[in-house]
């Protein structure tokens, strides 16, 4: 077998309906004939949608066969214990041209009954905001099934959503059962459990090319929504210049981000999992074993376990958000 590297993977372009072209004007990616693009998936091990290495020896070998020949080299052996040959996150990028529909994803227990599939619990990290820009996270006040159902019924369900301004920067963690929404004018990038299970609520009445409206899944979403009410659904930090700042920790994904002007090195060799670089700002390059691998914005990297040590060489400065499992 080759000797594992930091992994690059060809981008899955999405045409949505939502969609804009942030993906191609602000990270530059080029979406080729789609007339829009909603979303790229970076990494993925979604079974429909599986990642290909896009260069190096391992080049068109996709992730899953990666993990069937590496196993818990390439994901860390707790990792690959619970996880198998599923590789456990999906990383991307966001470009909300107008509001996605008002959704909400089933937790582990009810996604394995219904679907086989693990569920959804998600982290938002904007990019970039227009001005007046808005999401939806939770409800606005303590909620129960009987007056959720009322208000949709009644064509007041955005009465009943918290409402949040949004600026670059922001961050957002949506553990599986928040009810949210991206709104218009919002380009985030997402770190997620491998799932591709949505139940749309709401979709603002909105009808596609052909006049149909989109699917709901109003039963489906009953019994997956958390009815409480939190004080603050946005995720609380305080950035700092060349030092790790963590964001969010849960069961699926440990993310921090790193904002620096400064080359840096890091020693994952405490760590018994994969690390994953989205590079949301700016461009450095990944120097391991003699090997030069360069990142720019709007690119992901997969260090796979069997790397501990690797510098980050930079001369413009860089920010990164960093995930791996605990």
């Amino acid at each position: 077998m080759s000797a594992l590297y930091p992994l690059k993977f060809k981008t899955i372009f999405k045409d949505k309906i939502w969609g804009g072209h942030k993906i191609e004007t602000y990270l530059h990616k080029n979406i080729g004939n789609l007339p829009n693009c909603g979303e790229t998936w970076e990494i993925s091990g979604v079974k429909s949608d599986v990642s290909v290495v896009e260069s190096g020896e391992l080049k068109g070998q996709s992730l899953a066969d990666l993990l069937e020949q590496y196993k818990d080299e390439l994901v860390g052996k707790k990792v690959y214990e619970h996880f198998g040959n599923i590789f456990p996150l999906l990383i991307k990028f966001i470009d909300a041209n107008d509001d996605l529909s008002v959704q909400v994803h089933p937790n582990d227990e009810l996604a394995k009954k219904r679907h086989n599939s693990f569920g959804k619990t998600e982290m938002w990290y904007v990019i970039e905001a227009d001005p007046g820009s808005t999401l939806i996270a939770g409800f606005n006040r303590e909620m129960n099934e009987q007056e959720y159902v009322d208000a949709l019924n009644s064509g007041h369900i955005m009465d009943i959503l918290n409402k949040e301004d949004v600026t670059a920067g922001d961050v957002y963690f949506l553990p599986a059962g928040r009810v949210h929404t991206i709104g218009k004018g919002l380009l985030i990038a997402e770190i997620q459990q491998t799932s591709d299970i949505t139940y749309r609520i709401y979709d603002f009445d909105r009808v596609d090319d052909k006049g149909n409206k989109r699917e709901l899944h109003t039963q489906e979403a009953l019994a997956a929504i958390d009815y409480k009410h939190y004080p603050d659904y946005k995720t609380q930090y305080v950035p700092a210049k060349n030092e790790d700042v963590h964001l969010v920790t849960c069961p699926y994904f440990t993310t921090n981000i790193m904002d620096y002007t400064q080359s840096t090195s890091k020693d994952y060799s405490g760590l018994d999992s994969f690390v994953i670089h989205v590079c949301v700002a700016g461009e450095y390059t990944i120097k391991h074993n003699d090997m030069a691998y360069p990142v720019k914005m709007g690119e992901c990297i997969l260090l796979p376990k069997t790397i501990d040590k690797v510098e980050l060489k930079t001369t413009s400065g860089f920010k990164i958000l960093e995930s791996y499992i605990q």
